[in-house]
């Protein structure tokens, strides 16, 4: 069973990973996705992204593309863990770890987790320029493409 956690507070990549790991011998493989917000984006300096969401609704989605990935992989653990509210450039914002027998299927299933976590969590993202200007996030084409391409 995935572990999702959608949080405020930073988390630690280390010790997420150990708790995964703890105890566990059939384990061969763990993938692993750290995202990290980007200082700049579209050739602007950004000074903060916020992100907002409805908790239940947001952990419920998450959860629901974590059991996904365990109905196509033959994962043995999974923990996603997602930050909320104002995260500024360098911070991690969010954490895919997939565990299994081999790495083949925990680099898939984390890859394919990130695809569906940009494009199906819903979360609303407020970039906050060093300039000034603020935009909402928009979806981007290639998140959607990425995503497709496990449709099927």
């Amino acid at each position: 069973m995935a572990r999702v956690k959608v949080q405020e507070a930073p988390f630690d990549i280390a010790a997420e990973t150990a708790a995964l790991l703890a105890g566990r011998q059939d384990i061969g493989g763990l993938g692993c996705f750290l995202g990290v917000v980007r200082g700049t984006v579209g050739g602007r300096a950004l000074r903060a992204m916020t992100l907002e969401h409805y908790p239940a609704m947001t952990e419920a989605a998450i959860a629901a593309i974590a059991a996904e990935a365990e109905r196509r992989w033959d994962l043995l653990g999974c923990t996603v863990i997602h930050r909320t509210g104002r995260l500024a450039p360098g911070e991690p914002i969010v954490l895919v770890l997939a565990a299994a027998s081999h790495r083949t299927a925990a680099l898939a299933a984390t890859s394919f987790l990130i695809d569906w976590l940009k494009t199906r969590a819903p979360f609303w993202k407020k970039e906050s320029y060093a300039d000034g200007g603020e935009a909402w996030v928009e979806a981007h084409a290639a998140d959607d493409a990425a995503a497709a391409r496990w449709e099927g």
